[in-house]
Order: C-alpha cells, then sequence, then structure tokens
C-alpha cells in the first residue's frame, strides 16, 4: 500500500505521492525543564530525497529524532510523515519510518539472524517473508556469510549496518539515522553512507542522516543547519553556502554555529 493511501485535500480527491513531504515539521520547541533544547523548528524533506541534518554536539539533533520518533511527544508545533501527523495518529506515522539511534542496540549474545527476526517479528512480518527479507538484505552489503555469528563477533562497521537492516526490514519510506558513523573508521564510514545513498538512488526512500562531520554531505544534498536549538540554514549546500556568505559548505557551517568567532583556527 502506498504510505500516502488515503490523505486526500481539502475537496476530498486524493492527493499524490510527489506532492507531500516525507517529513515536515511545523514550529517544533522543546524543552527539558527551563533549558530550550529546540526553539520553533519548521523544515520539510521531499520524498526520494537524502537530507543532512548537520549540526554540533548539543545542537538539538537527539532530541529532535526522538520526537519525530514519537518517544518524546510533541508538545509545541506539529510533525508530519507523509502527512500523518505523530501525535494524532502515531501508528500511521511510526509504520513509514524506520530508525538507526546513536548508541547501539543490538542484542550481542543473539545472531545477526535472531536480532533481525526478532525485529521482523515485533512487525507482524511472517516467518518465511521475514527470512527472505533478511537474506536479500545481507546479500546487498556482502554480509550473507555472518547470518548465524553471534552480534558481538562483528565490528563495529558491520553492527551498524546491521543496525541499519534491521531498520529497513518493514520496508519503511523514511530512514532516520542519528549520528550512524560515530566511532567508525573512514573505510567502514564511506561504505554505509554509500549503501544509504543507494537506496535513495535505487528505491526512493527518504533519509534524515544526522551528523556533525562536515565530509558526509555531498553537494546534491539537502542541509539543515541546527545551532543550539535554533534552526540556522535550511536548503541545498549552494543555498546555504551563499546564505552564509562563504565559499565552502565547511566555511559556511563554521560561520552558521560561531565556530570561526570563537576558534579561528579551528575548522570541523
Amino acid at each position: 500500500m502506498s504510505p500516502n493511501a488515503g490523505l486526500k485535500d481539502v475537496q476530498g480527491k486524493s492527493l499524490p505521492e510527489a506532492s507531500i513531504p516525507a517529513l515536515e515539521l511545523a514550529s517544533v520547541s522543546y524543552a527539558y525543564g527551563k533549558r530550550q533544547a529546540l526553539d520553533d523548528i519548521s523544515f520539510s524533506i521531499p520524498p526520494g530525497r537524502f537530507a543532512v541534518l548537520l549540526g554540533l554536539n548539543g545542537a538539538g539533533k537527539t532530541t529532535l529524532f526522538s520526537l519525530i520518533s514519537h518517544l518524546f511527544a510533541t508538545r509545541k508545533g506539529r510533525i508530519h510523515v507523509f502527512g500523518h501527523e505523530i501525535n494524532r495518529r502515531p501508528g500511521d506515522a511510526l509504520r513509514r519510518l524506520g530508525i538507526v539511534f546513536q548508541a547501539r542496540t543490538l542484542d550481542l549474545d543473539l545472531s545477526v539472524h535472531q536480532n533481525l527476526s526478532y525485529h521482523a517479528s515485533l512487525h507482524g512480518i511472517g516467518t518465511r517473508e521475514a527470512n527472505q527479507r533478511i537474506d536479500e538484505l545481507l546479500q546487498s552489503i556482502d554480509m550473507s556469510d555472518r547470518l548465524h555469528e553471534k552480534a558481538r563477533s562483528l565490528s563495529g562497521g558491520q553492527i551498524r549496518r546491521v543496525e541499519i537492516i534491521r531498520a529497513l526490514l518493514h520496508q519503511p519510506s523514511l530512514l532516520l539515522l542519528d549520528e550512524a558513523t560515530v566511532g567508525l573508521d573512514i573505510k567502514s564510514r564511506a561504505t554505509i553512507l554509500a549503501d544509504i545513498r543507494k537506496l535513495v538512488h535505487d528505491n526512493g526512500i527518504s533519509v534524515l542522516w544526522a551528523t556533525h562531520l562536515i565530509d558526509e554531505v555531498n553537494h546534491a544534498d539537502q542541509v539543515i543547519v541546527l545551532d543550539r536549538g535554533r534552526l540556522v540554514a535550511n536548503g541545498s549546500v549552494n543555498d546555504v553556502v551563499k546564505a552564509a556568505g562563504g565559499t565552502t559548505i565547511n566555511e559556511a557551517f563554521s560561520r552558521l554555529t560561531g565556530i570561526v568567532a570563537l576558534n579561528p583556527g579551528h575548522r570541523p
């Protein structure tokens, strides 16, 4: 079924998928007591787009992911996933989401297959179909030979790739990844990024990739820059660079987050 099945305009006509953002935030704010973690955040991501949520540690990226995934209740503002408001229709919204959080979450004492099949069962996927999807996804990243090995025997990069496969088992339309390459070597980071970008290209899945690493930004990406809970830029790489008065995305990010003013010699 289409992720947007049942969505209609004000005249009752069905809306085409291409006209509905994969993710849309409108005036979203969130506070931990008196500390404002997010302040009036609004942006949207079109279907089939790779979007980078760029920000330093503490910018609000993880809080934003917790709101989108409904771990935290949205108290101010609205969040829609393919037109479904997360507060009013959480089931419809969450079925379209695949999520990979920063913290490792595989059970290290279970095999790769056990970790994946358990997750599939939570989504109501039958054993036969689950095994087929697991086999296909593992083959796509050349890890079929690790199917029955315990997760603790895998490298950090392999664990992360299995977590990504797990997030894709129920065939989501929007994939969220929070600092997915933290702690990995350059080769593992590049491999994971290439895998995700291939998903966007081949399957039309939408991706929100949260990172603080400038070199993970591609020229064709949508870039959303957070700084201390505020949205300070949103657009193409060229748009963000131009708005910041810089010449590169590195320079633009430094200016937007105040790194140059604090430490002129530093480049993220």
